[in-house]
């Protein structure tokens, strides 16, 4: 939401969303940010000794980095259902700890065998995490707000690369450090903060507005009363309460594919951008140490950071349309297969930042679309399927690229293949909203301010078909 209509807003709501935003965002974007980097650590220790030590093919790469995903897609809707049962505290803190134990034991993996089973218990450890966040933070800020909110949770991601690519690099310099190989080394100093962070959600993270002390009693009814209403307001016009309704809603599968897209693009972009930097060396002639490979590696999330927060505000301001989320999708769809051709590393750095400016500009915006007509257990069910669909391209993205690669030597068709996903995200964004199934530009402008941003359609039974 625009700066103007928060200061517009009643002095309790502005104090109320403004602690919110300071206690609760930042502590769940650092959950995000460990969360993220533990994931993708992989994908720099591939480059640095990971690869020759257990002997990976490309395609191996790419398979052990996607099998996350599997165990991941397994567990994610009903994990997000039981952080809907037994509440965000107790089940993002038991996630935490879990991942971070099993990001630990990557420290001694010995072959590509085990290497694959690591993964896939990530994936089972860090299921319902990213769709729990999500969720938790849209039971605590009305939907007119939370466009704004996503928007500063989801700069963990790209700030992840920004600060986590050189710190990644800074820890496989420690070669030696406890006997342990760089890029063992690496895998232990990012999964130690996520078992530490994890234990203290447990006591930091609060379910419920009347449960958090740092609230007033004004601030607590406030945003009790507004969260109830904009819920009622919801059941009243579409009924989206029940977690079968989500699995058969169109818009939920369309969003699903819509989000597909994107993930695709950017897992294509995390995993093997540290490999293609690797190719600069040989490219320009020049050796990179690992802690300049890093750097090199977050140059295009530190803009793509600047970009979500301006094109999320502008959306907040003109009221979110259909273009703040096709628009990106098209930019990265011509983008990322242009990168291969840009003929120097230089210009191959800045396609691929537009790629990473273009995916991350619409992925915060993409995630206030569900709950405005989901709620109850289908707004935990609906995120969770939308997730999970979603990185099914967390699979297919690293593995294709990877045996595409070694099937054609180069990565000029994997990179097409990218670019395909991510122009269907924008064609399908389109088109949903032709149809009238969902709306992402109006607002239902007589409702309390609680409740503003609720998605009105031009057939009011559209939903219930």
């Amino acid at each position: 939401m625009d700066q103007n209509q928060i200061t517009a807003a009643p002095p309790v709501a502005r104090s109320t969303i403004r602690k919110v935003s300071i206690r609760l965002v930042p502590f769940v974007a650092l959950m995000f940010f460990i969360n993220y980097l533990d994931r993708t650590a992989i994908g720099f220790a591939a480059p640095n000794g990971m690869n020759e030590d257990l002997a990976l093919s490309a395609a191996q790469f790419g398979f052990a980095s996607g099998v996350f995903f599997i165990g991941y897609i397994l567990l994610e809707v009903p994990s997000n259902l039981a952080l809907h049962k037994f509440g965000a505290r107790r089940w993002l803190s038991r996630i935490m700890v879990s991942w971070g134990i099993v990001a630990l034991l990557f420290t001694w993996v010995q072959n590509f065998e085990q290497l694959v089973v690591l993964r896939f218990l990530l994936g089972v450890a860090e299921a319902g995490f990213f769709p729990g966040a999500i969720l938790f933070l849209s039971l605590w800020v009305p939907a007119q707000y939370r466009g704004r909110i996503l928007m500063l949770f989801y700069l963990a991601q790209p700030l992840t690369t920004v600060i986590g690519a050189p710190l990644a690099g800074w820890l496989i310099q420690q070669h030696g450090a406890f006997g342990l190989e760089g890029w063992r080394f690496m895998f232990f100093g990012v999964a130690i903060p996520a078992i530490v962070v994890g234990v203290i959600a447990w006591f930091y993270l609060k379910d419920k507005p009347s449960d958090a002390k740092w609230l007033t009693r004004d601030e607590q009814t406030w945003l009790t009363d507004a969260l109830d209403r904009e819920k009622a307001a919801t059941q009243k016009k579409e009924t989206h309460v029940s977690a079968k309704y989500a699995f058969k809603s169109g818009r939920v599968w369309v969003l699903s594919f819509i989000y597909f897209g994107f993930i695709y693009g950017l897992y294509a972009l995390a995993f093997f951008l540290p490999t293609i930097i690797e190719g600069f060396q040989a490219q320009t002639g020049q050796t990179f140490d690992t802690l300049q490979k890093g750097l090199i590696t977050a140059i295009p999330y530190l803009p793509a950071a600047i970009v979500m927060y301006f094109w999320s505000r502008d959306a907040s301001k003109r009221g979110l349309k259909t273009w703040h989320i096709a628009v990106p999708a098209v930019a990265g769809a011509i983008s990322i297969p242009l990168a291969l051709f840009a003929g120097s590393p230089a210009a191959t750095i800045a396609v691929i930042t537009v790629t990473a400016c273009a995916i991350f500009a619409a992925l915060p915006n993409f995630w206030t679309l569900p709950t405005r007509f989901l709620t109850g257990a289908a707004a935990a069910a609906g995120v969770a399927l939308i997730n999970t669909i979603g990185n099914l391209a967390g699979f297919s993205a690293p593995y294709v690229t990877g045996a595409v690669h070694d099937w054609t030597g180069g990565y000029e068709v994997p990179m097409f293949i990218v670019g395909f996903f991510m122009l269907v995200s924008a064609v399908l964004m389109v088109l949903l909203a032709r149809s009238n199934r969902i709306n992402p530009v109006t607002v239902d402008e007589g409702a309390d301010a609680a409740a503003d941003a609720a998605v009105t359609t031009a057939d009011p039974k559209a939903g219930r078909r």
